[in-house]
């Protein structure tokens, strides 16, 4: 296979879309010159608009998803479409169509099984200063739990090989899926990549959904959640951890008074060290546990995901 070689892979493009009227034939129009071979797919999720409508009219296959959430929408494109490599993108024309076959070869080219195509914006309105500051917030946060992270880990400008897709459980509701996308590479090593991408303000008449508060709540709690799941001895150790420390500074007072009398005057205060120590073992001990259960659930989602063909495989 040579380089950037695509002959004979089947590319779809993935548009989620809700209430995308004013852009999303232009989105469609966008990617259909960028990637002509390309099958474009426009799911619509519960439009009080003409989205399907423009969407059919501009030449994109259009399907419904009733189930209202971004990641409902991300759970039925990958569970329902075939390919060999999948764009996804935002149907609100923010995303620089132009860029994604650069993305692809990139992810032929190095056989990746995700190029994430990173923001980058010189327009105020497009990419909000409190986004990138969450988007720095939550990027630390993912490095510092999971060892390694991207740069942009919010971006909804990703391309996929057909063994990400199909190798992705797709949890989530709402817009925390990227994160989730994010941790499911990480968590298999994958091979990844970032691809630095122009970002664009949305067009006249077209509405943001995102709320940054909401939104970055929701994002929090799925780390937090992401963080209980796949690395239970930090997140049940810790908890121990802090429970063995209130005990110790509650016992010192005790333990120096024994010394100079042998006398335990405060039995109740005695009875919750007792207490909180049982308590930091067992939490301590359930962490061992997860973890043990975590990793041969993670050695089974590696097998499946190895049981699928790379990019490109066969074709050399």
């Amino acid at each position: 296979m040579t380089n950037g070689d695509t002959d004979g892979l089947r590319i779809a493009v993935l548009l989620p879309c809700y209430n995308e009227e004013a852009a999303i034939a232009q989105t469609v129009e966008a990617f259909r010159a960028a990637l002509p071979a390309a099958q474009i797919y426009v799911y619509d999720n519960n439009s009080r608009d003409r989205t399907r409508e423009v969407a059919a009219a501009a030449g994109a296959i259009v399907r419904t998803e009733r189930m209202q959430g971004k990641g409902h929408v991300v759970r039925r494109m990958f569970a329902d479409i075939e390919a060999d490599i999948y764009v996804m993108a935002d149907g609100d024309a923010t995303y620089d169509a132009s860029a994604a076959p650069d993305l692809v070869r990139r992810l032929v080219d190095e056989r990746l099984d995700m190029v994430v195509g990173a923001r980058r914006s010189e327009v105020e309105e497009a990419y909000r200063r409190g986004h990138r500051l969450g988007n720095r917030l939550f990027t630390g946060i993912l490095a510092s739990l999971f060892g390694r992270t991207f740069s942009d880990i919010f971006s909804g400008y990703r391309v996929f090989s057909r063994r990400f897709v199909k190798s992705f459980p797709a949890l989530s509701r709402g817009f925390e899926t990227e994160t989730e996308i994010s941790v499911h590479a990480l968590e298999l090593a994958m091979p990844v990549g970032e691809v630095v991408t122009a970002y664009g303000a949305r067009p006249e008449g077209s509405e943001s959904k995102l709320s940054t508060y909401r939104d970055g709540w929701r994002i929090m709690r799925t780390i937090l959640h992401l963080f209980r799941i796949e690395r239970p001895v930090l997140f049940y150790g810790g908890f121990g951890l802090a429970l063995a420390a209130f005990a110790v500074v509650l016992g010192i007072p005790l333990a120096i008074t024994y010394a100079e009398t042998g006398l335990v005057p405060r039995f109740p205060t005695a009875i919750l060290i007792t207490g909180l120590m049982i308590v930091a073992f067992m939490s301590f001990m359930c962490g061992l546990i997860l973890d043990t259960v975590v990793r041969g659930r993670r050695e089974v989602r590696r097998l499946h995901y190895l049981s699928l063909p790379a990019v490109g495989e066969g074709r050399d």
